[in-house]
């Protein structure tokens, strides 16, 4: 072997260690940028996440009843959970009464006027997929609490319902409504109130109790985070 061909030969050789080098480098630097990327979306995406020890616990007291303890679940539904604690800590709620009872369905209420066509004077986004937000997977099911709205996806704005019954019965409410929490004390109170005595009087099942049921008032403990106020349309 002439020292021309050894010396092309160990040429040809050092190239493909450099190509092979640059090729490694590539690929690290590659996969350091989509790593760096992932982590730079997951600290967006969870920049303004609420820890679920820290979730907010909303308390009712119904009169002649006793109080239920809802959880509220920002991360799912941060508007409508926004809205309902700066409602219920500012004293909107205390002294309403329950518009409308539905044994194996609901209790509503949140209306100012106590009937089921009153609100605050404004409305809010409606954080449900079929509004095109999908962020809130909350499915609608015993002792979950939702928004109340009229026919247009973005009207919600004070009265909410809390659901009873199965979850067959509540299944089509599944992304066409703002779920933003869940009862996790007292749900015997709310199937008690779902089943007294009402004048029948909404077409789609139950009505306004004919002894009024008082909610003496709603308070929401915010675990020490600062809510700003809700995002309103008017």
């Amino acid at each position: 072997m002439s020292q021309k061909y050894r010396k092309q030969k160990y040429i040809i050789a050092e190239k493909k260690k450099k190509q092979k080098k640059i090729i490694l480098i590539t690929s690290l630097a590659v996969v350091a940028a989509v790593a760096i990327a992932f982590l730079l979306w997951f600290t967006i995406s969870n920049a303004n996440k609420v820890a679920e020890e820290n979730y907010p616990v909303a308390k009712m007291n119904i009169e002649g009843y006793g109080e239920v303890e809802i959880v509220l679940y920002p991360n799912e539904a941060p508007n409508t959970v926004r809205n309902f604690i700066e409602l219920a800590n500012s004293g909107f709620y205390n002294g309403q009464i329950i518009s409308r009872v539905c044994e194996g369905f609901c209790i509503q209420m949140g209306s100012p006027d106590g009937t089921t066509a009153g609100d605050a004077g404004y409305s809010i986004k409606g954080e449900f997929a079929n509004n095109g937000f999908t962020k809130n997977t909350i499915k609608h099911e015993a002792g979950v609490i939702s928004m109340a709205r009229s026919s247009d996806y973005d009207s919600a704005g004070s009265q909410f319902f809390i659901c009873t019954g199965t979850k067959s019965a509540l299944q089509h409410l599944d992304g066409d409504y703002a779920a933003f929490g869940k009862v996790i004390s007292g749900y015997d109170i709310i199937e008690e109130i779902s089943k007294v005595a009402n004048d029948d009087s909404m077409s789609a099942g139950g009505g306004k109790p004919l002894i009024d049921v008082v909610v003496t008032s709603i308070t929401v403990d915010t675990k020490g985070i600062n809510y700003k106020s809700a995002d309103k349309i008017k």
